[in-house]
């Protein structure tokens, strides 16, 4: 079998070195607050090219708290509009709601699969206060016309960067594109923890403070506490285990768009929608590799006779969520086809030559 993606054997590439960093936090007896925590942040911040990095318990957490913190820094309130894609995992959506404000879903590009810049601008309406984009499967959105569109009508820029660990755009790391940014480090993305873990990125200095006193209860000092807040911290162990992956990012980036190169120089069946190529310099760096097909089913169950291992991303789309019924008479057919015909093949910086073999050839003999 091929697998999806082999998590022992990746995080078995790090060691010794992973578990060293985990026993040197056991043994710290420093579990929150500590070293590892602001090492990681203040590396990552480096790393993305913005001024500061906020540890939090996860990446929906992330995004709530940007949120929440532009509704306490009073640059957004309870019921503004912010645009979101209307293709994506719901916990992007799922965090506007949370934050008391409205999300106005926006149809994707067929060819990116990401936010569609031209109709963004069809959607703006009085109440709009931000534009939510989410570089999907790990390729930049067209963050040139999205800014454009957004400084021209007052707009903040929030990014959900959960798939889009050191995707550059045009010279700058996902995470410093726009005005603030939510990581996710789940387990099995490009930067991932050893469970829940997450992070906000911003060069704005009010912004950064704002989001770390929210995530912890509000506080602003011990016992202190002015605002209403969450509990949402990164811990010393996950910022142990990521402080160890951070350096091999870049790497493991570039050898999963070698495995996406060969997929797409070898894939020939004609039945299959390939992903194009970012044109821009590593504005792709691929945690999930997409092909599309209207026999979508019928082919995710070949590749399983021919041991290869595919996922889904993702089978409903947000509007036709139950969680989200208010939204379900929305036409929305780009969204609803890629949800119907997408499947992700194995992804992972690394697969063998015999493993990108395998599920070429299964591919290939697919006949609908």
């Amino acid at each position: 079998m091929v697998k999806y993606l082999d998590l022992k054997k990746i995080n078995d590439s790090f060691e010794p070195e992973l578990s060293e960093a985990v026993a040197r936090v056991v043994r710290s007896g420093w579990y929150l607050f500590g070293k590892e925590v602001e090492t990681f942040e203040q590396r990552f911040a480096r790393y993305c090219g913005v001024g500061y990095c906020v540890g939090t318990g996860n990446g929906l957490d992330a995004l709530t708290l940007i949120f929440m913190a532009y509704v306490s820094m009073g640059r957004m309130k309870a019921g503004d509009e912010v645009i979101v894609p209307a293709n994506t995992y719901i916990a992007s959506i799922l965090a506007v709601m949370r934050a008391g404000l409205k999300p106005v879903f926006c149809e994707p590009e067929w060819d990116t699969c990401n936010i569609d810049p031209g109709k963004v601008k069809n959607l703006i309406s009085v109440r709009t206060k931000a534009v939510m984009v989410v570089h999907l499967y790990g390729r930049v959105c067209r963050m040139d016309e999205i800014s454009r569109t957004a400084r021209k009508n007052g707009l903040l820029v929030v990014e959900d960067c959960a798939q889009a660990h050191g995707a550059v755009y045009q010279g700058v790391k996902a995470g410093a594109l726009g005005d603030a940014a939510g990581f996710s480090f789940y387990p099995g993305k490009n930067l991932g923890a050893l469970g829940d873990a997450g992070a906000v990125t911003t060069s704005d200095k009010d912004l950064a403070e704002r989001v770390r006193m929210l995530a912890n209860y509000g506080s602003s000092a011990k016992y202190v506490h002015p605002y209403v807040g969450i509990n949402s911290r990164l811990d010393e162990l996950q910022a142990a285990v990521l402080n160890v992956k951070l350096g091999r990012l870049d790497e493991d980036n570039e050898r999963r768009c070698r495995v996406a190169c060969r997929y797409m120089k070898e894939i020939k069946n004609p039945e299959m929608v390939l992903p194009q190529m970012a044109t821009e310099t590593d504005a792709h760096v691929f945690h999930i590799f997409t092909i599309f097909t209207p026999g979508r089913d019928r082919l995710r169950e070949h590749l399983e006779h021919y041991g290869v291992q595919s996922l889904i991303h993702y089978p409903i789309p947000p509007h036709r969520q139950g969680a989200l019924s208010a939204y379900a008479s929305l036409s929305l057919p780009v969204t609803e086809r890629i949800h119907r015909e997408e499947l992700s093949l194995p992804m992972s910086p690394l697969l063998t030559d015999e493993e990108i073999n395998s599920v070429v050839t299964a591919v290939n003999t697919f006949n609908g």
